[in-house]
Parts: C-alpha cells; sequence; structure tokens
C-alpha cells in the first residue's frame, strides 16, 4: 500500500514537472544555449516585459555610438518642455557642429523649420543639423544640453555612457549594450518619440520648396515587422549600429546591435533574431545575401575599450574593435 502511494505521489510529480516545463517560455531554454552566429560585436536581447537578457554577447563593452545619441538627444529636448512649435534656425554653429563628418546634411544655413520638425527629422532620418540645432536652441545653448544629457545617463543609471555631443558624430560618445538598453525603455515612454522614429518619412518646406526624408531603416518600411521604436547609427568608429523596441512572438523585445559592418549586417542580425524567437519566420533571401556579399573587414585599433573583459555567459565572442 505504501509502495503503491508512493509511486502515485511519484508519477504526480513528474506529471507537473512535465506540464511545467511544457509551460515555460521557450526563449529562456533556448537563450542558454543556441550560439545565433550573430555578426554585430555586441548585442543584447531583452523581454522588456521582465527584464530578462535572452541572449547577450559583449554586453558591457562600452564603444562608440553614433546616432543613438538621438534618442537622448530626444529625451533632453522634450523633457525642457520647450515650445514645438517654435521656429528654429540653422546657423554657423549648427556648421560648425557638423562639418568635417563626411555625414549626409541636406538643411542649408539658414533654413528654419519647427523644432517639432528638427526633432522629428533627428530621429527618423538621422539628421545631424537637426540635432544640432536642437542643442543650440536648449536653454544654455550647446554645452547645457550635453550637460542635462549625462545627468539624464545618471538618472537612468546609464553608467558605461559619456556624452559629448548632440549628433553622435564624434566618437566620444560611448556607451555599452546593457546601457542602451536602459535607453530604449526609457525612450519608449515618450509617444513622439515612438511615432517620429518609426514614420517611414517626412516632408518639410526648405526655404520654400518641399523636401521629402526618409527613415534610415528599412524595417520599418516592412508590413511584417511591429516596431514601437528604433534608431540607426553609423561613424566609422562604431560601425553600424540598430537599436529597437519591438514585439516578437507575440511579445515586447528591446534589441541592441553594436558595431555591424556592411550595409546589411545590421538587418540580417535582426532577422536572425526574429527567426530564433519566431519559428516558421525566414529572414529575406534577398537580404541575407546581400549581407553576405559584403564581407566583414579586418578590425582596426578599438576607439573605446571594454571596461569589463569577462563577456556574458550567453556568448563566447569576444568584442572586436569597430572596423568598416
Amino acid at each position: 500500500m505504501i509502495q503503491r502511494l508512493a509511486r502515485g505521489v511519484a508519477a504526480l510529480a513528474a506529471a507537473f514537472l512535465v506540464a511545467g516545463l511544457a509551460a515555460a517560455p521557450a526563449w529562456s531554454a533556448q537563450a542558454a544555449g543556441d550560439d545565433l552566429k550573430l555578426k554585430s560585436s555586441a548585442v543584447l536581447v531583452m523581454d522588456e516585459q521582465t527584464g530578462e537578457v535572452l541572449y547577450g554577447k559583449n554586453t558591457d563593452a562600452v564603444v562608440p555610438i553614433a546616432s543613438i545619441t538621438k534618442l537622448m538627444t530626444a529625451m533632453v529636448t522634450l523633457d525642457a518642455g520647450l515650445d514645438l512649435n517654435e521656429q528654429i534656425e540653422i546657423t554657423t554653429e549648427e556648421i560648425d557642429i557638423t562639418r568635417g563628418s563626411g555625414a549626409k546634411a541636406r538643411l542649408p544655413r539658414g533654413a528654419a523649420l519647427s523644432r517639432d520638425d528638427m526633432l522629428h527629422l533627428a530621429l527618423m532620418a538621422s539628421e545631424n543639423r537637426a540635432a544640432a540645432a536642437l542643442a543650440s536652441s536648449y536653454p544654455g545653448g550647446l554645452d547645457a544640453f550635453v550637460a542635462a544629457m549625462n545627468a539624464k545617463a545618471r538618472l537612468l543609471d546609464m553608467n558605461d555612457t559619456r556624452f559629448a555631443d548632440p549628433t553622435g558624430l564624434t566618437a566620444e560618445n560611448v556607451s555599452s549594450a546593457e546601457d542602451l538598453a536602459k535607453l530604449v525603455r526609457a525612450a519608449n515612454d515618450y509617444p513622439l518619440i515612438r511615432e517620429y522614429s518609426t514614420s517611414p518619412s517626412h516632408e518639410v518646406a526648405i526655404n520654400g520648396r518641399r523636401a521629402q526624408f526618409g527613415n534610415t531603416n528599412a524595417l520599418v518600411k516592412s508590413n511584417d515587422w511591429e516596431i514601437g521604436l528604433q534608431k540607426t547609427g553609423f561613424i566609422r568608429a562604431a560601425g553600424r549600429c540598430l537599436v529597437m523596441y519591438a514585439k516578437l512572438a507575440a511579445r515586447p523585445v528591446v534589441i541592441v546591435l553594436l558595431d555591424s559592418v556592411g550595409k546589411y549586417t545590421r538587418l540580417v542580425d535582426a532577422a536572425r533574431i526574429r527567426e530564433w524567437l519566431e519559428p516558421g519566420y525566414n529572414a529575406p533571401t534577398g537580404l541575407v545575401r546581400a549581407e553576405a556579399a559584403r564581407p566583414r573587414a579586418a578590425a582596426k585599433k578599438p576607439v573605446a575599450v571594454a571596461r569589463k573583459t569577462t563577456a556574458t555567459p550567453r556568448a563566447s565572442a569576444q568584442f572586436k574593435p569597430a572596423a568598416r
């Protein structure tokens, strides 16, 4: 009788264990052992609701972040409560801030747009002079704006992060994937940042002529991606970067991809992450082929060195410095 009871209890316990394993999220089990072979040098994938890191690779490496900076630029601008309808003019100061970067700039000196349009173009089209204009029109000017950016970073416990300018054109703007996940989650609380960073295009009048600007992230134009917030970035020292707040497998996730080289690598990495989280999704063949046709160049000396030497346990690859 006792033996039969014991066997029954054991069988019941086993049944509960099997049921519990079946009910547990598949992501956690996969994240512990899967190697996604992502080509970005630093990667973080986080369950936004729980804060659980589903996949990590060199998440504490402190590296240049290029125009990911503009998410902080937008938050500081909106936190100040400035008049979004105020007209702001592109002056010599904005030209000087962006001079010598090699980055495209479509806003000429003398162009005047509302602060709202400047914010929109900075987030969506990564327009550097628009970001610089947001900073120079801030109370106290550029220096006060950069100080506010760093103060906001401290408030968000972004301890690996430093800002030297509002555009991201300088390699002195550095952060880690861990910190940028905090930045994305904070920026997601701003409706205008969500809206402007994900709009496919925006038209403005420049000196009486209509000009159309497009989003720097091709994924926002795809009907099968549900992206709530995003920002791209690129300078030579940072490689190509991408952060997103997206819904995958019916769950919001934060994706951080840093130091990708080649026009399509960060997009293919995002697609591979989606394939992993959503069985049945396949990355577009044309995109994968385009990325494979552009092999990664040899790495150059790093601009910023990782603060810690131990990578996260979910990936074994060591941090590689940015390369074009």
